[in-house]
């Protein structure tokens, strides 16, 4: 048995066929192959349980096949976890709009965006936002932006300015709670009600990544199972030493890449405090 655009195709060992045999039969036009999760050239020959992907270059594929596109790329076992997932996204400034965007890239299931403030020019030096952008809502021209990097994207937006005592009750249920914000203030009041009141959830914080410093002083460091905080947890942004996009973006794809490995059970999870 083969799969061939995530569909069972039967198939025998000694029938030796190529995958630009198999794609005159289901995809004519297809002018890139992958097996397996990777790109081969269409001479290569197939065998049984190999996953076969035949894409037409440039053809807008439906969402059904955005999915079958990151499966095989991540393969299929791996995708399915992501695309189950759920987590929560709170401040969508330099990190926050990185992080969403390479969330949505990687297929997430689900994901909550929270923010109460709109795109001012100052933002667009970091934060991936477009010029046509300004004034809008960031929740909603960062749902517009991630809709056209995967339409099967599951959002909810957040529309108002959070106090400790709104997290336990929208974030409860998501799987990994990744902290972006600005105010120190909200930053500790986010990862004192994950300790206290949400036992459950796995949390990526942050601290330290203004200026441009050395790249390798971004970190991510484990406080305790399931609990991580990125950064180099010493440079505040100040007078001669701003937020700007390098460093910013190599913090903010530690959170995610921080985020996966936790979904993929990869690093240690929560352990329950109650």
């Amino acid at each position: 048995m083969l799969l061939v655009n995530e569909q069972p195709v039967t198939f025998q060992q000694d029938n030796k066929l190529t995958l630009a045999e198999i794609s005159a039969q289901h995809k004519p036009d297809a002018d890139i192959f992958i097996l397996n999760g990777f790109p081969v050239p269409p001479e290569t020959l197939v065998k049984d349980g190999d996953s076969c992907t035949l894409i037409r270059r440039g053809e807008i594929p439906t969402p059904e096949e955005m999915d079958t596109l990151l499966s095989a790329r991540h393969t299929p076992g791996i995708q399915h976890r992501i695309r189950k997932s759920c987590i929560a996204i709170l401040g969508l400034g330099g990190l926050g709009s990185t992080v969403a965007g390479a969330m949505a890239k990687i297929g997430i299931g689900k994901m909550l965006i929270s923010d109460y403030d709109v795109i001012e020019p100052s933002n667009l030096n970091r934060q991936h936002y477009f010029v046509d952008q300004i004034g809008m809502m960031k929740t909603r021209a960062l749902r517009d932006n991630l809709l056209r990097m995967n339409p099967s994207l599951s959002l909810q937006l957040i529309e108002k300015r959070l106090t400790e005592s709104d997290l336990a009750g929208l974030f409860r249920h998501v799987d990994v709670l990744i902290e972006c914000f600005d105010d120190p203030a909200m930053k500790a009041a986010t990862l004192r009600s994950v300790l206290t009141q949400m036992p459950n959830i796995d949390y990526v914080g942050s601290s330290g990544m203004a200026g441009y410093g050395e790249n390798n002083s971004i970190i991510t460091r484990m406080i305790r199972p399931g609990i991580y905080i990125v950064g180099d947890e010493t440079s505040a942004a100040q007078p001669g030493q701003g937020l700007m996009a390098p460093r910013v973006g190599i913090a903010a794809h530690h959170q995610a890449n921080q985020a996966l490995r936790l979904l993929l059970q990869v690093d240690p999870r929560r352990v329950s405090d109650q």
